[in-house]
């Protein structure tokens, strides 16, 4: 190992000792030499780049959070705050939303709840702490069953008769036996990432059996395994596609879900907490990236990706992506420095000349905007648990342990991931010239966005070699399994239509109680009546009535048969053309499936309208653009 080169300990100035040795064991594959040279020669250039900036920076402040914090921290993100705390007696909401966790997570929502109340106590609080088994208990009562939540552990007991809801057919509730046995029934192979079940579910259900033991490989580019997603019938659900009030609930599950697998395979979750600190409040370098959008949404509204992110991106493709070394070859340190000024200066006004800008320096500048965020793009929050994703025992836990951590990122973190991901598979797509490969890309970009200058030298004790070819695998699997991880699993879906058919339900019953209460007159009623039967017979069964507002025909009834796919219908509604709307292309209207038991759903082309109609029989069908 050559001297003179910098740790991932962000204190730059120790260096590695000479003679040190790479110490393969803790990676998940044996990186080559080479390979991790690229890792610490980047390091050298982020250090040289610092050592320039003479500008004093605030390093961003880890707060060691206090005992029980954390956990109390984690019920509020999950959206169970109300199980806690001084409002801990209305709590209705949280019964709905707990009657549709799995095993695996309510275990993970009870060992959090256990820790916060022990605290509590401790602390003397004066207001009521609940037992976390009478939540449970409460909960389940509710529901005519009897569970008591004391034993956590009966995740992995198959003895125990407990009842969990598994995000597979609707309202099913599994046994463990039923679970492990519908697990075996799935035609899925090693490579088929199985959305159906909760991940955990599924992970407490292989951890002793062979099927657990996956193959880990060497590190080559090829080596990685070809994972793919068995075809939904009722659609695959992207990120973007439901409407904000089911994605607050998409992430809350996610967060749950994340720590019941974490919990499972022994791993810690860990949020770390930033303390609040002074940041640039104008410019481009080193300001928050919300703060940015805001910034550029008043130039060019609506956009979700900082303007010097993507004019930077574009700068580097309009010379050509088949430059050898690119993102490897760093541009001049002085240079980059006097460009990053005269961006600072001059980018808004657009007087910035971009011809002078070389490749090699557009690189550089890329690289160190995603610095200089005041947080890392992937979070204070969850910047651990990403790294951490390299401890889990299989490639696939791997894999939807970061689906799960993009799914928790804040928007406009996730949004700029995915172009900057997007971007570095299309470097890759040019390997043979540009001699970047998989491996040599996530090698150079993993420092960018998991070595953070505001993380003391505390926050990575493990063997630093270790980490860094760790984290570098993690970049890895985010570029090449980049188009699954922007999936929401079924079974978190499945989790929110139960959660709003729930509600639904206890709005009827409050809605009926108010009806009688108010003795509302007769004849409002019969007339709710007659609409109601009128409603109901302009579409007969097996037909559903499809709008379309932006089109020129505005509405259709449509024969559901066992074929019929979305994508069909939109072709169907395109294909009646009149001369005075304005015609809207394929790729740009969508159809929609609304209400019912989802808030609004964009629907791919290839979902399966009938199998669709039988999961949410009460939604509205409309066709129209996509909310950009």
């Amino acid at each position: 190992r050559r001297s003179g080169q910098y740790t991932m300990n962000h204190d730059h100035s120790k260096k590695i000792p000479d003679g040190a040795l790479f110490d393969r064991s803790g990676s998940q594959d044996s990186l080559d030499e080479l390979s991790m040279d690229d890792y610490w020669k980047e390091l050298e250039n982020i250090h040289e780049t610092r050592g320039n900036n003479h500008e004093e920076r605030v390093a961003l402040v880890v707060k060691e959070p206090d005992e029980g914090e954390l956990e109390e921290e984690w019920l509020k993100e999950a959206g169970l705050s109300n199980l806690f705390g001084e409002s801990s007696g209305d709590s209705l909401e949280s019964m709905v939303f707990l009657s549709t966790l799995t095993r695996t997570q309510k275990a993970a929502v009870e060992k959090r709840v256990e820790t916060v109340t022990q605290t509590m106590r401790k602390r003397n609080k004066q207001h009521q702490i609940p037992d976390v088994r009478d939540i449970f208990r409460l909960q389940n009562d509710s529901k005519g069953k009897v569970c008591d939540g004391s034993e956590p552990s009966a995740v992995r007991t198959s003895e125990n008769k407990n009842e969990t809801h598994d995000g597979t057919k609707g309202n099913t509730n599994l046994g463990t036996d039923e679970r492990k046995s519908l697990l075996e029934d799935m035609p899925s192979s090693d490579t088929d990432i199985n959305l159906e079940i909760s991940f955990a579910e599924q992970a407490a259900n292989l951890k002793d059996s062979s099927a657990g033991k996956m193959y880990k490989g060497g590190g080559g580019d090829t080596l990685l395994p070809n994972f793919r997603l068995p075809k939904d019938k009722t659609g695959t659900t992207k990120i973007g596609d439901l409407a904000p009030q089911d994605m607050k609930k998409v992430c809350s599950l996610a967060l749950i879900e994340l720590t019941a697998l974490y919990d499972i395979l022994g791993t810690e979750f860990k949020q770390q907490k930033a303390v609040k600190i002074k940041t640039k409040d104008s410019g481009l370098f080193g300001v928050p990236l919300s703060l940015l959008l805001e910034q550029d949404q008043k130039k060019v509204p609506g956009t979700k990706i900082p303007l010097i992110f993507q004019k930077l991106i574009a700068q580097i493709e309009e010379t050509t992506l088949e430059t050898e070394g690119l993102l490897r070859i760093p541009g001049v340190a002085t240079r980059v420095k006097g460009l990053c000024q005269e961006l600072e200066a001059k980018f808004y006004e657009g007087t910035f000349n971009w011809e002078n800008v070389k490749q090699h320096d557009a690189a550089s500048l890329l690289k160190l905007f995603i610095r200089e965020l005041p947080q890392p793009l992937l979070t204070v929050e969850y910047l651990k648990a990403f790294q951490d994703v390299q401890n889990l025992p299989t490639r696939k836990q791997q894999l939807q342990a970061l689906n799960l951590l993009v799914i928790l990122l804040p928007e406009a973190n996730r949004d700029t991931l995915k172009v900057l991901l997007e971007f570095l598979q299309r470097v890759i797509d040019h390997r043979d010239k540009n001699k970047m490969t998989l491996k040599n890309v996530a090698m150079v970009m993993a420092p960018n966005l998991f070595t953070f200058h505001g993380f003391g030298s505390k926050t990575i004790e493990p063997s630093e070699f270790a980490m860094a070819a760790g984290t570098a695998n993690v970049m890895r699997f985010m570029i090449q399994y980049q188009k699954l991880l922007w999936t929401i699993p079924k079974f978190i879906v499945i989790q929110v239509r139960k959660q709003n058919t729930e509600s639904q339900k206890k709005e009827k019953k409050d809605k009926a109680m108010k009806k009688l209460l108010k003795k509302m007159a007769y004849d409002r009623e019969k007339h709710e009546k007659q609409e109601k039967t009128s409603n109901d017979t302009d579409v007969p069964q097996g037909v559903i009535r499809v709008q379309a507002p932006h089109l020129s025909k505005v509405s259709m009834a449509i024969q559901l048969t066992e074929e019929l796919k979305a994508g069909d219908i939109v072709a169907r509604f395109l294909s009646q053309k009149s001369g005075n709307v304005q015609t809207l292309k394929k790729e740009e209207v969508f159809l929609y499936e609304i209400g019912g038991n989802i808030g609004e759903r964009c629907l791919d082309d290839d979902t399966y309208m009938k199998d669709l109609y039988q999961l949410n029989p009460n939604a509205e069908w409309v066709i129209k653009p996509k909310q950009s």
